[in-house]
């Protein structure tokens, strides 16, 4: 099988993407496109199925041409997706009934409220030792339960077993199958694990659960491993036939790509938000520093393997509200060069908690702030204080993880988009005081669900596989003075408390 390659379709936050991997994990071809960011209010953010399902559709025939090959060469397709994205469609039409409510969307905040007895500061932790996550308007059940509430007919045809619901990865696999003419209904742990409905134990839906977010069961797909034939693509497509045999959420997905595969380990993914995964082995960690207890990954048969993660909802999309906001670059790629014609942040810091802040404060009433500003401050240092917000998130984030584990990080695995900024680079080694280590197939959010599809049809052996293709692209070795970086830690930590409790009655959308 080592003369055909496996497809990933990364279905992510800003764009979908098909890429064709061969068997050492390098990149064959690439096919991407964006797809609409939709904001109706404040707080609110939605992506269109449709739009996506084609967008999908024409990456994979990209990635097809670019390579010049068809569907004869792929062994295998794998699937990765944003995670806590929830899309609720009709099953006999195959239409959406609503727009899929995005992961950063924040409008069930009244709902996660209510379920946590009035009072979220008390009440987060409701569910929080069965299914590994707090109460916030991160996750998707709430968000189905808000379509359900909200999208006329839609409580009646779901009740009557019309409706079904997923993250992204059920929607595309749904699709990809035959969609109304036999599309198979499945999602795997990982992004089960996303949804506050899933016991992180049993591997299986908690009725009471989702009894409390009046969501019937009938509307859930079935909970498979990450790593098995799920069905085939269906007649329609470009891949007709094809087994599509994997399934993980992004940021696991991504973890598996890394080999992250001994407890211990972690890494950190910089795209639109920041998110770091540490593997914790075969039982469940809880956490008492605010990160979220989840599936790593399932492979088959095998036992599945948990993690912690630390999750930071706006990191690389703080880039582009600066490019598409306020205009103040034109390309993701400037803010570096705006960046370095200055020498610090002049004391500027930015909080971009967009969307609330996740890790570890989970405070759904908090609002963006830039503060520090004097007259000396240009848009230098605003740059500057948008690349270095990222970094200084992420610390906190490392810290939680070590108190949480008991591990001491010796280096932190970085990938993701961001990686390609080395000012950013350098300040992330220099603030977590540990190398910062870059794989040479930085796509490893794709290659992750590649491996899966792969080791899932026998296309690899398995994670010695995954291991023995990892290799080493560049290092940065922390350089700053420690007085200095403790000082700006400091000030960022005193940053963040300007956001919180900006939502209330007066300012609540």
């Amino acid at each position: 099988m080592a003369d055909k390659y496996i497809l990933a379709i990364d279905q992510g936050t800003t764009s979908s993407r098909a890429i064709i991997f061969n068997h050492e994990g390098t990149i064959v071809s690439v096919g991407q496109k964006e797809h609409e960011q939709i904001f109706p209010k404040p707080g609110w953010v939605e992506h269109d199925p449709i739009e996506v399902w084609n967008n999908v559709r024409e990456v994979i025939g990209l990635a097809l041409t670019e390579a010049g090959v068809n569907k004869e060469s792929i062994a295998a397709v794998g699937i990765t997706n944003q995670r806590e994205t929830a899309v609720v469609w009709n099953k006999e039409t195959g239409q959406p009934v609503y727009n899929a409510v995005v992961w950063q969307d924040t409008r069930t905040l009244d709902i996660i409220t209510e379920l946590a007895g009035g009072d979220l500061d008390k009440g987060a932790g409701r569910y929080q030792d069965r299914v590994g996550l707090g109460l916030a308007t991160y996750f998707s059940g709430p968000k189905v339960k808000w379509i359900l509430d909200n999208v006329p007919g839609a409580r009646a045809d779901a009740e009557a077993g019309k409706l079904l619901f997923g993250n992204m990865d059920s929607w595309v696999i749904w699709n990809l199958t035959g969609g109304v003419d036999g599309g198979v209904h499945v999602t795997d742990v990982t992004n089960a694990s996303r949804t506050m409905l899933m016991d992180l134990k049993t591997l299986s839906w908690a009725e009471d659960i989702a009894a409390d977010m009046t969501i019937p069961l009938s509307m859930l797909p079935e909970i498979k491993s990450s790593a098995e034939i799920y069905g085939y693509v269906g007649p329609e497509g470009l891949l007709a036939g094809v087994p599509v045999a994997g399934d993980l959420g992004d940021q696991q997905a991504a973890t598996f790509g890394q080999a992250c595969f001994e407890v211990g380990n972690a890494k950190n993914t910089y795209g639109t938000g920041n998110f770091m995964l540490m593997n914790t082995g075969l039982e469940p960690v809880p956490s008492k520093n605010g990160l979220l207890t989840t599936m790593c990954y399932k492979i088959g048969d095998q036992a599945p393997v948990y993690a912690l993660e630390g999750s930071i909802a706006v990191t690389g999309s703080l880039v582009q509200w600066l490019r598409d906001n306020l205009k103040i670059i034109s390309s993701a790629p400037e803010i570096e060069e705006l960046a370095n014609t200055v020498e610090d942040n002049g004391g500027a810091y930015f909080v971009p908690a967009f969307s609330g802040l996740f890790a570890p404060y989970w405070k759904p009433t908090a609002r963006g702030a830039l503060v520090g500003l004097t007259r000396y401050i240009n848009r230098g240092h605003i740059a500057r204080a948008v690349l270095e917000a990222t970094a200084y998130q992420t610390r906190e984030v490392l810290d939680a993880m070590e108190a949480d584990s008991g591990v001491k990080l010796t280096e932190l695995k970085v990938d993701g988009g961001m990686t390609a900024n080395n000012t950013l680079m350098q300040f992330q080694a220099d603030q977590v005081g540990v190398p910062v280590v870059l794989p040479v197939v930085a796509e490893t959010t794709a290659l992750g669900a590649a491996y899966a599809a792969g080791i899932a049809v026998g296309y690899w052996q398995g994670e010695s596989d995954v291991i023995a293709n990892w290799a080493e692209a560049k290092r940065w070795e922390p350089k700053a003075d420690e007085a200095e970086r403790e000082r700006l830690y400091r000030n960022w930590k005193k940053a963040v408390t300007k956001t919180f409790d900006w939502v209330d009655a007066d300012t609540k959308e």
